[in-house]
């Protein structure tokens, strides 16, 4: 099987990449990036064959997606608090991004295409655990460009017969993952202080919660979904029903680093949404073998992973 990764050098993209290229059923791997957030540095030791652009250059992705089976569309402009800063940027890269993906899948002969969609689509919905057929309420502009690109999938789906299948990330996190930026995840974001000294910013009371879901997880996830070209025209949660609060977040955290964190309390930031849940129901009736790494497990190989950087 051939394997193109949009974004791939990316966090997710790349850890992706590390893992098929230990799996014997993948022949070739194609990764596309335009390294606007991505590094070369993440691919070192992947048997991969680069294809440097963006994910907007209809040509360079048909010569990209000539001969693959599927497409892993990863490629995005990822934070919710940058689109509140860039939401124009936003929608170019995740909305008219995919939408030029699936037209070049098209155009290649109908090209199975896996897509990252968000848990930040369900926004101001109330309800918990959150399962795909909730109203979304997106609160920013990442979160709309995330349901387009779900919505755009579901259409191509229904249109032109392709198939696909979107799934909703919920807060991935570990190894590649990067930190000390101004956009960075909690959990990157807070290892990085405490390893470098500072206090880590809580943007909140804390009290709101995630539903954490470790790299590896998602890879193995995807991996299956590529594999036997499981296609879905639903959205479906990719997350397995954990609820961590910020603050149990800091427990587990103190646990593993072996050192007390020193949080600094800051208002809460637009767009960011209160409470995070799976009911991941859809999930594991498509990918019933699938076993998710637990959090505290997920959490020591991420700070490993930033020691060794350190070193």
């Amino acid at each position: 099987m051939k394997i193109l990764i949009t974004g791939g050098a990316g966090f997710i993209g790349s850890n992706l990449a590390h893992a098929l290229t230990h799996c014997r059923e993948v022949s070739e791997i194609r990764v596309l990036d335009d390294f606007s957030t991505g590094s070369k540095d993440n691919l070192a030791g992947a048997d991969v064959h680069l294809v440097e652009g963006s994910i907007l250059d209809g040509p360079l992705l048909d010569r990209a997606f000539r001969g693959m089976d599927t497409i892993v569309h990863l490629a995005a402009l990822p934070s919710v608090s940058r689109s509140v800063a860039h939401p124009l940027a936003s929608h170019h890269a995740n909305a008219t991004g995919t939408l030029t993906v699936l037209e070049a899948a098209r155009r290649a002969g109908d090209i199975h295409v896996i897509a990252a969609s968000s848990s930040s689509v369900y926004g101001a919905n109330p309800h918990l655990p959150k399962h795909e057929d909730l109203r979304p309420a997106p609160l920013s502009p990442y979160a709309v460009s995330k349901l387009a690109t779900e919505s755009y999938l579901a259409a191509y789906h229904h249109c032109y017969d392709l198939p696909v299948l979107p799934f909703r990330f919920f807060n991935v996190y570990g190894p590649r993952q990067p930190a000390g930026h101004a956009y960075a995840a909690v959990v990157p974001a807070w290892i990085n202080a405490v390893t470098t000294g500072q206090q880590i910013p809580v943007h909140g009371d804390g009290t709101q919660s995630r539903d954490f879901t470790y790299v590896e997880t998602v890879c193995r996830v995807l991996t299956r979904a590529a594999l036997t070209q499981v296609v879905c025209a639903e959205p479906v949660n990719l997350a397995y029903g954990t609820r961590t609060s910020l603050a149990e977040l800091i427990t587990e955290l103190e646990a593993v680093l072996g050192t007390p964190l020193d949080p600094r309390y800051l208002p809460p930031r637009p767009g960011d949404v209160r409470h995070s849940h799976a009911d991941n129901s859809r999930l594991l009736s498509l990918f019933p073998d699938v076993v998710p790494v637990a959090l505290r497990e997920g959490l020591e190989r991420t700070v490993e992973w930033f020691r060794a950087q350190l070193r």
